[in-house]
């Protein structure tokens, strides 16, 4: 065995992977949705996905760190000058230190390109939570039966004959939407979508009180597509508020103009819907 040949290759195949798996976790929906779904990926989850590109970093560090070991002369070479002098800032070791911190800087500060993979990604990520769904609060599928029930406005007894009906078992009402998912094989949105009164096709769903998770990078546009809602009378009605609005405008954007949170913009506008 050539440990030198070993520790290239492992460096070189596990980048590839983490490479692979940074693309996956890029697309996939937001957590809470894929929780609360049942996302699978080639049938991993997306929790799956994500400890198996941690474990690939950390053998990734690894074979760098040994990498590095074997290969010290080389690498010591790059910083010597033309009289062999070893120079850490040399020309080469400025550029690629300038190119970095720009990246990570301008990562910080929100200036393109940086800003536009982010917006990228939130943009894909956005697209399949609405298409596998969003949970109606935060982490619902933590919250106890009768808690979750109480919260979604469904009626519990007629909830637990929807779920009997439809041959889910529920041994407590204390049993979380996950347990009792997990223990009948089917997702936490299903157990929601077999409790919840039927919706006419054509109808839209009522827009909730409490805003769903993810509520700050949607546009005001999606929102008012969500539940129904008309944006020109949504913006008008902003505009009596004092509240400027567009409907290409997110959540996290009207309310940084108006001196608001997501949740406030939110607030305002369930506000003008119940006028």
């Amino acid at each position: 065995m050539n440990m030198r040949k070993i520790t290239s290759l492992t460096a070189l195949i596990s980048f590839v992977l983490l490479m692979m798996t940074s693309i996956i976790l890029y697309i996939v929906p937001a957590g809470r949705v894929a929780y609360w779904s049942g996302y699978e990926l080639w049938s991993l989850s997306k929790e799956d996905w994500g400890e198996v590109h941690i474990n690939l970093g950390v053998l990734l560090l690894i074979s760098i760190i040994l990498h590095i070991f074997y290969n010290w002369t080389p690498m010591i070479s790059y910083m010597k000058s033309k009289t062999k002098q070893l120079r850490i800032f040399t020309a080469d070791f400025n550029i690629a230190l300038v190119l970095t911190l720009v990246v990570f800087f301008g990562t910080l500060a929100g200036i393109p390109p940086m800003s536009s993979i982010i917006e990228l990604g939130a943009a894909i990520s956005e697209k399949a939570n609405l298409e596998y769904g969003e949970p109606p609060y935060g982490h619902a599928e933590m919250s106890p039966l009768a808690d979750f029930a109480n919260k979604v406005g469904v009626d519990l007894d007629a909830g637990l004959a929807a779920l009997s009906t439809a041959g889910i078992r529920v041994e407590s009402n204390e049993q979380t939407i996950s347990e009792i998912a997990e223990s009948n094989n089917v997702t936490p949105q299903q157990i929601y979508e077999t409790m919840r009164p039927p919706v006419a096709s054509e109808e839209k769903e009522a827009m909730p009180e409490t805003p769903p998770g993810g509520t700050g990078n949607r546009t005001l546009a999606t929102l008012c597509e969500m539940y129904g809602l008309d944006p020109q009378k949504i913006v008008a009605g902003l505009a009596e508020e004092g509240i400027s609005a567009a409907a290409g405008q997110t959540m996290k954007e009207i309310g940084a103009a108006n001196g608001l949170d997501p949740h406030g913009v939110y607030d305002r506008i369930y506000r003008v819907t119940q006028e």
